[in-house]
């Protein structure tokens, strides 16, 4: 059987989030094949590393009138039994056209979020209303309540993720971990300063100041991590700890199973709302996130040893410093 999600917004923290989803369908349909639709992103994403649940992904590109007719072509090539538009993030119309078009039997998504409608309801045939962020309703549980309203999933599934890492990951991570922490007496602190929005980034003089009085307290280990993005940034704190002589290592634009992996070994990560955020969240390490109030219900990672702390409404900045510290230190002293 084929069963067809279209969900062409796929951030690292979106995908992420969508994994009970996939879960959910693939338990309740063993042999089924799961197509994503996605679109085309300005970065590689490794979809089905990341997603072990699907079998193929299609890249619905607009570009031109030929890529529209091929994308179509590859999407009529299967015949889809369940076609599935999550709308967790935002409604598209344009993805409940492709699911329509894709000829599926059953087409499953929203009838109204928080009482706004989805304008392309009518070519579904499951759907529902949801209420979502008047009931403050995490990413993770509105695609687990998707899978529900497609009639797959209940309380036996496991919605506790561990990113599917491969040998040759996990080898990579503890060679990593061997040249640059090679005291494993020691705490390493992590750090991610950066993040894709300017609105996430609390202010970089206080990361610098955080890396600073943790080491003077616990010589600990310093583990700064970087997307292409981020350069700016990590650019001046760097500048600051070579001044210094504060010794730090560095992860720049580290793939996102590698870095899952190293994560799993380090004591504390303390990060910005951004995909490594997401990525620690699907690990087992100590982690404190610095979120915006309208984030944190929806995005913060959830369970054991996951922390955040949320701004007042627009402004991330007016998260205390002393609040960080204190709860590093309270974290490091458990």
């Amino acid at each position: 059987m084929n069963i067809l999600v279209v969900r062409r917004h796929n951030q690292i923290g979106d995908m992420l989030c969508s994994l009970p989803l996939y879960q959910a369908l693939k338990k309740k349909y063993p042999e089924s094949s799961i197509t994503l639709v996605a679109s085309p992103t300005n970065y590689p994403i490794p979809f089905q590393k990341i997603n072990p649940f699907i079998a193929e992904v299609i890249f619905y590109d607009k570009t031109s009138f030929n890529s529209i007719y091929q994308f179509y072509k590859k999407l009529w090539h299967k015949k889809y039994y369940l076609g599935i538009v999550p709308s967790t993030v935002k409604i598209s119309t344009t993805s409940h056209i492709i699911n329509y078009l894709s000829r599926a039997k059953l087409r499953v998504g929203v009838k109204s979020i928080d009482g706004i409608k989805n304008p392309a309801a009518r070519l579904l045939n499951i759907k529902k209303d949801f209420y979502w962020s008047q009931n403050n309703v995490h990413q993770t549980q509105r695609n687990i309540e998707i899978a529900q309203l497609a009639g797959c999933g209940g309380s036996d599934i496991n919605y506790k993720f561990r990113l599917n890492l491969s040998r040759e990951d996990q080898n990579i991570a503890n060679n990593f971990m061997y040249q640059n922490f090679p005291d494993n007496k020691r705490i390493i602190i992590g750090f991610h300063p950066g993040a894709g929005k300017i609105t996430h980034i609390w202010d970089t003089n206080n990361f610098i100041k955080l890396i600073e009085d943790l080491y003077k307290k616990y010589n600990n280990y310093i583990f700064i991590t970087s997307g292409e993005i981020d350069k700016g940034i990590t650019n001046k704190i760097i500048d600051v700890l070579l001044r210094k002589e504060i010794k730090f290592s560095l992860a720049e634009n580290m793939p996102v199973l590698q870095l899952a992996a190293v994560l799993g070994h380090i004591n504390l990560y303390i990060t910005n709302d951004t995909g490594p955020m997401h990525i620690a969240g699907m690990t087992s390490v100590n982690q404190i996130s610095l979120m915006l109030p309208t984030n944190e219900f929806e995005w913060a990672p959830k369970g054991n040893y996951k922390y955040s702390l949320k701004s007042e409404p627009g402004d991330i900045n007016t998260i205390k410093y002393e609040d960080v510290l204190e709860l590093c230190n309270k974290i490091l002293a458990g």
